[in-house]
């Protein structure tokens, strides 16, 4: 759209994406979580009306941030820019910003003229936009400037103290769709995406999405994007000639936090023991519940109890897929294992 971040109630269209047999084979999922998406996706949670209680901590943290800030009035066009629900504008996430933050910010302020009106002459119907906009539509550098700095310093904000835990989500989805790929290659991928989207007859749907509408790939496969902070609602671009993108929400793996707390340290300390640092090592590339008690030789409810004080403490994560609960490290697991 570049996308909408919320479904209208009783939304019965979706989105089509239409594959050939080169589009599956070119279907991929992208290496690591993207700095602007989450950080665009962020401010439609940040702005809308629905209420996650794994979120409202983080919510409360980056509102009082932004209160507290003396260059509040300098979010304005950047918040006008990502309504709650709705159209936003494409240069806000070029796929430059799969290099990292700075790239992709670079990006943004290199946006043609032609794109910043096109994109915004469409926003301007759907919402409110401050007088800025009209010379961010001419492509006036000093505002391009303005804006990309007022989303680094949103990023440093609400983004970055949390990164770890975003990247810890995003992992674990990735273990998830990389068994699906082995198991069933690229369309068992395009399966595994149930029950948000439906895979079959060379159609990948969206459900409940906003708006009807087809997206052709014509041999440009897609890029699956997994999002820590995409609501239930997948996201694609509105213009068909960029690189096809479908950005797609995980799970949040028990919301967010900032740093090493009282709770967090206790369970760091429980980890003592020759068990748990085999459990450890046994999920560095993931692995079942299941499959962890037979490599260890130990119950599943033993190998459950461990992989439980191991995921309290931060360093593991855990994804439920039907009848088994793959684990997969978290980075700041993996730091403790290579240390």
């Amino acid at each position: 759209m570049a996308g909408t971040s919320a479904v209208h109630p009783g939304a019965l269209s979706m989105l089509k994406i239409i594959f050939s047999s080169e589009d599956i084979l070119r279907t991929r999922v992208a290496p690591a979580a993207d700095p602007l998406w989450e950080l665009v996706l962020s401010l439609h949670l940040l702005q809308g009306r629905g209420r996650d209680p794994m979120m409202t901590t983080w919510r409360r943290a980056v509102a009082q941030g932004l209160r507290a800030d003396n260059s509040a009035e300098h979010y304005r066009l950047l918040l006008a820019l990502n309504p709650p629900r709705g159209y936003f504008p494409d240069f806000l996430t070029p796929s430059a910003s799969k290099d990292g933050i700075e790239a992709g910010l670079e990006a943004v302020r290199g946006t043609p003229a032609g794109m910043l009106r096109r994109d915004l002459t469409m926003l301007a119907a759907e919402t409110p936009l401050p007088s800025s906009a009209t010379a961010l539509a001419r492509g006036e550098p000093e505002v391009l400037q303005h804006l990309t700095d007022t989303m680094a310093r949103y990023q440093s904000l609400a983004v970055t103290p949390y990164w770890a835990r975003v990247q810890a989500a995003v992992e674990a989805d990735r273990a998830r769709r990389a068994r699906a790929m082995l198991d069933g290659g690229a369309e068992g991928l395009l399966a595994s995406l149930r029950p948000a989207m439906r895979w079959g007859g060379g159609v990948l749907e969206v459900l409940d999405y906003p708006d009807s509408r087809e997206l052709h790939l014509d041999g440009r496969g897609l890029l699956l994007v997994p999002s820590f902070f995409c609501s239930r609602t997948p996201v694609a671009l509105v213009d068909p000639t960029l690189p096809p993108v479908l950005v797609y929400p995980v799970d949040r793996l028990g919301g967010l936090t900032s740093g090493n707390g009282a709770g967090q340290s206790e369970a760091l300390a429980a980890l003592l023991g020759r068990t748990r640092a085999a459990v450890l090592q046994v999920a560095d590339e993931g692995c079942t519940t299941g499959e962890m008690a037979r490599r260890l030789r130990i119950s599943a409810a033993a190998a459950s109890q461990h992989t439980t004080v191991l995921r309290n403490a931060g360093l593991l994560v855990s994804h439920r897929d039907r009848n088994t609960v793959l684990h997969t490290l978290t980075p700041l697991g993996r730091a403790v294992l290579d240390a």
